[in-house]
């Protein structure tokens, strides 16, 4: 039980890492810092962005050796889990399902009341 337990927060806190190499990127997900807590086989996080307003969970599939991300949003409904993400693109991936729209600079502009010249 202790080695599953120290193998958890080592990787809870090597996703943290890969995490942090983007920090706006990250910051824009409105992730509650008081939310993050190890889980088994990596961390789990909330999050209010755009496009998903709730529970982001990153584990490492240790078969494969790539990441899986399970949202599971506030108001209910499906958990959906995106499977076999490369390390290179685990950030972009979750800004895809948690921020990114079609119309992000304009929400963004509108959001928080910025003008473009």
């Amino acid at each position: 039980m202790e080695n599953n337990k120290s193998y958890d927060e080592e990787m809870a806190g090597y996703i943290w890492q890969i995490l942090k190499t983007n920090l706006p990127v990250i910051m824009s997900w409105g992730i509650d810092p008081g939310s993050m807590k190890v889980i088994e086989g990596g961390l789990e996080f909330h999050v209010q962005g755009f496009k998903h307003k709730g529970k982001v969970r990153v584990t490492l599939n240790p078969g494969t050796d790539l990441f899986d991300v399970s949202l599971i949003p506030d108001a209910g409904g499906g958990e959906e889990t995106i499977e076999d993400i490369f390390l290179d693109m685990l950030i972009s991936v979750i800004d895809e399902h948690v921020e990114k729209t079609e119309d992000y600079e304009k929400r963004i502009s509108e959001e928080y009341r910025i003008i473009r010249y």
